[in-house]
């Protein structure tokens, strides 16, 4: 389901619709013969089809006049948005969904188109391949890799101010660097046992629990004072109007039907990005929310033996725009792009 992948007659139509909120063919026909000329109502109709399929309208009426197309709860998920438009507005005064939707679950099928989900099992195979043809010495040094740029990078989205330099020297000597917090070392090593706890257990995250989404999340927040259950208490999120839920038996509720989402989900890269957009928007911790979506997300796809992602090349300020983006608007176009780049790079960077 991609906007990406419409004709431009399909997208004008996609528009129409929109603007319209509620329309019949014959309008459809008749704003399509202004913008590009004569048209058949089977051409149209075909069209209405494909967009069916993508689940990106809904149909209303069973025949003749009486039917009628509108767009569907979906579309809002999956299409293309101008992110730099976007963020280029103030905070205040952009147009955003302020409280939790809890209509998301049902919004999230599909996200990936089939041409993206090949693009992403062909990537798959390739690192398959290194992970057989690499001896173990080899795959424990790209492990050791990975895991460091992926904790220097996931520690600096979140502030941290080591380099990358000093996060090897942390982790492989346990040296800490001059001229940095003792919080921020810990920071960085209690990703590297996050990282450990997940490989040694990569089966056990095929099925996701609560349980599990709290034991990545007392990991990450051990020694830093950080209240290791489930929030009892309001937080609030710099940069946007969106405010999570307060409540901590509705919190635990939406954790449970996260988990139950991302089992149901059978492709493991929808998995991957549901749970990680879902962790985010939900924020069930009082702290350290961000850090583990992003170690569940690699969780998923090390258990069915995916490459996880090392976050390295991403730019800080555009994961958290992808993020904002998913709170404000429910909207997974930039973060699903930015995941697709992030996949390619950890597969064309590590293990050989």
């Amino acid at each position: 389901m991609n906007t990406e992948n419409l004709s431009k007659r399909q997208d004008l139509i996609l528009s129409f619709i929109e603007e319209k909120g509620v329309v019949a063919i014959g309008q459809i026909i008749e704003y399509i013969e202004k913008e590009l000329g004569k048209v058949t109502r089977i051409t149209i109709s075909r069209d209405l089809e494909k967009l069916l399929e993508f689940n990106l309208i809904e149909r209303q009426g069973k025949a003749g006049r009486a039917v009628t197309y509108q767009i569907s709860s979906q579309y809002s998920t999956v299409k293309k948005i101008d992110v730099d438009k976007y963020f280029s507005i103030d905070t205040d005064h952009r147009k955003v969904q302020e409280k939790f939707n809890f209509d998301i679950f049902g919004q999230l099928d599909g996200i990936f188109t089939e041409v993206e989900k090949n693009k992403l099992s062909e990537l798959n195979e390739i690192y398959r391949k290194k992970i057989k043809d690499i001896s173990p010495d080899g795959l424990k040094k790209e492990i050791e890799r990975l895991n460091i740029d992926f904790s220097w990078k996931s520690s600096k989205i979140e502030g941290n101010t080591y380099d990358l330099l000093e996060t090897e020297q942390l982790i492989k000597n346990h040296e800490q660097a001059p001229g940095h917090t003792q919080e921020e070392a810990t920071m960085i090593l209690n990703h590297k046992a996050t990282l450990e706890y997940i490989r040694d257990n990569k089966d056990a995250f095929r099925e996701i629990t609560v349980k599990k989404i709290e034991d990545i999340h007392a990991f990450l927040t051990k020694d830093m004072g950080v209240t290791k259950n489930l929030r009892k208490t309001l937080v609030r999120i710099t940069g946007t109007k969106y405010t999570p839920l307060d409540n901590e038996f509705q919190i635990r509720e939406a954790l449970e039907k996260t988990c139950q989402k991302v089992n149901e989900t059978e492709n493991t890269f929808e998995k991957a990005v549901i749970l990680m957009l879902l962790i985010a928007y939900i924020q069930p911790f009082v702290d350290g929310n961000k850090r583990t979506s992003r170690l569940s997300g690699n969780a998923i796809l090390q258990s069915f033996d995916s490459c996880p992602l090392s976050y390295r090349s991403m730019d800080e300020v555009e994961y958290k725009k992808a993020v904002l983006l998913f709170y404000e608007q429910n909207n997974v176009s930039y973060f699903k792009e930015l995941f697709l780049k992030q996949f390619e790079f950890a597969v064309e960077n590590y293990f050989g």
